[in-house]
């Protein structure tokens, strides 16, 4: 019971990535608030996740629906323990064809949102606070077709350095985990045709030091390690958990 007690909000939390790292947080004793844009997806997500976990509709990208977010948890619990950012969209396509209203559209969810969130978030954590950003490996290596969804999360990786600076003051640490190629929900929703989808996770696989994809799961125990005090000493870092991929 490694977060017995704790109160974690997970941004994205309804399927993928997110869905497995709450699962796991509950099952280590926290109270759980996950957030997505789908209100009965994200309800029926909170079901599944167990008794005490609740589910709250919420845009990561809209400033109104952020602020909204952390009053409710204000209100209900008064604090928050452990703030893991999550929520991000992913869109392949060539430079080119990129248009204005795709970078907003990236921009807004994977780098403004996630520091708008830990500035509404930050006043209710304190001594022993933990915020985990979910960064990419993308961020690191420069792959085509990926310029400005790479460009948002090496951001991401950004405002864990210079946020930790701000808040390990207040005793918050901040950290990064960035995932490899996982196989979740959001390869079907990155511009890749369906028919197209087993050849590109074989292709992943073929590239990647450990010839496989990882699983949800295996980021849900990094984030749980990152969460716990278990990383205590640790902050500021982008903890690769990709295969090996952006380190061999």
């Amino acid at each position: 019971m490694k977060l017995e007690n704790k109160i974690a909000v997970i941004t994205g939390g309804n399927s993928g990535i997110g869905l497995a790292t709450a699962k796991l947080f509950h099952k280590e004793g926290a109270k759980v608030i996950i957030t997505g844009r789908r209100k009965e997806v994200v309800e029926s997500a909170a079901v599944e996740i167990g008794e005490n976990a609740i589910g709250i509709t919420s845009d990561t990208s809209n400033l109104a629906d952020i602020n909204q977010l952390y009053s409710a948890i204000k209100d209900r619990y008064g604090r928050i323990d452990i703030l893991f950012l999550n929520a991000g969209i992913a869109k392949f396509e060539p430079m080119e064809v990129v248009t204005e209203a795709r970078f907003d559209e990236l921009s807004n969810t994977n780098f403004k949102g996630l520091f708008f969130n830990v500035q509404h978030a930050a006043s209710l954590m304190g001594e022993g606070g933990s915020i985990i950003i979910t960064t990419s490996a993308a961020g690191q290596i420069g792959s085509p077709n990926m310029s400005v969804y790479g460009a948002t999360k090496a951001a991401a990786r950004s405002l864990a350095r210079t946020l930790s600076g701000d808040l390990l003051p207040k005793g918050i640490r901040v950290n990064g985990i960035s995932p490899g190629p996982i196989d979740t929900p959001i390869m079907e929703k990155v511009g890749i045709p369906a028919e197209a989808i087993p050849a590109a996770k074989a292709g992943f696989a073929a590239e990647n030091p450990m010839k496989r994809i990882g699983s949800a799961d295996e980021i849900a125990k990094a984030a749980l390690f990152l969460a716990s005090d278990d990383s205590a000493y640790i902050a500021g870092i982008d903890l690769a958990v990709d295969g090996g991929l952006t380190q061999l």
